[in-house]
């Protein structure tokens, strides 16, 4: 059973309404029919307390209706990754196109014509939804930051809480008219794109974002090769006592170590660990 098909059994059963439900959980009755109706994508659940909530009201076991609700996101998002890619919706495109410098717009609009949500589209969309979903992932419990968001869309504050858990689930596949109204269009004042280099530079509305502006650049790298393991580092890793509460971080500044002619040790990346862990080893930020 899906999680609608849960809920609306569970009300049955209880013989309570979609609007109980929304009071209980704090959000609006819109809300919990569209997320019914699969008009509004599941939220994750480490990402809100909603599930919580609602199976407190509906009486289900603790954990039962988040479990639910991961396993069928797993199964949508497989879904979604077989299907081929479906062009933006139209407003959205216009949107997107309309916060670009003019002449630019024009170019653009040829390329997006010309090869509907193709590489250069998808990229453009892409980091403008990464720029706005990093802001609103920091601001998505700040009561301030969604009534002014709320305002400026002539929202009420439970309307934007709910639909801010969508827009953190949404990628470029899935971006709605919604999604781009309610946020993407005030977080985002500007943008323009160089098409030799494809460097992006984005500006943020001041009333909404941290930064005001945020550029991404495309470099050109030569790859590293992949070095072989060092023989004596696998042997330090597998020796527990030396090596049994090594972090993540100092394996990776481990096996970065590069060697000419020479094979090091066990003990040597057991010393090499003590020296990065020791303190007096380093300077204090900010001193010469």
């Amino acid at each position: 059973m899906n999680i609608a098909g849960l809920i609306k059994r569970r009300l049955e059963e209880l013989g309570c309404e979609q609007k109980d439900l929304a009071a209980a959980a704090q959000v609006t009755e819109s809300y919990i029919s569209q997320l019914l109706t699969g008009k509004k994508s599941l939220p994750a659940h480490n990402r809100s307390d909603i599930y919580g909530k609602i199976g407190a009201f509906l009486k289900l076991s603790p954990g039962e209706l988040a479990k639910l609700a991961e396993m069928q996101r797993r199964e949508e998002l497989n879904r979604k990754i077989k299907e081929p890619a479906q062009p933006l919706y139209q407003e959205v495109r216009e949107l997107i196109l309309r916060k670009c410098k003019s002449e630019k717009a024009k170019q653009l609009r040829l390329i997006f014509e010309k090869e509907p949500f193709g590489e250069i589209e998808r990229l453009i969309t892409q980091k403008l939804l990464g720029v706005a979903k990093g802001v609103a992932k920091e601001e998505w419990k700040n009561e301030a930051w969604l009534r002014v968001v709320a305002r400026l869309n002539h929202r009420s504050y439970e309307e934007v809480q709910a639909t801010v858990l969508e827009f953190l689930e949404a990628d470029i596949f899935s971006l709605s008219v919604q999604n781009f109204v309610y946020f993407l269009d005030p977080l985002i004042e500007s943008w323009d794109i160089d098409l030799v280099t494809f460097g992006m530079k984005i500006v943020l509305a001041p009333e909404l974002g941290r930064e005001r502006m945020k550029q991404f650049e495309f470099v050109e790298r030569e790859l590293e090769p992949v070095a072989a393991e060092e023989p004596g580092l696998g042997e330090f890793l597998q020796n527990a006592s030396l090596s049994g509460d090594v972090t993540q971080e100092e394996l990776v500044f481990l096996k970065r170590l590069r060697f000419r002619n020479k094979s090091p040790s066990a003990l040597y990346y057991y010393r090499e660990l003590q020296n990065l862990r020791d303190p007096l080893h380093f300077r204090a930020q900010g001193s010469r």
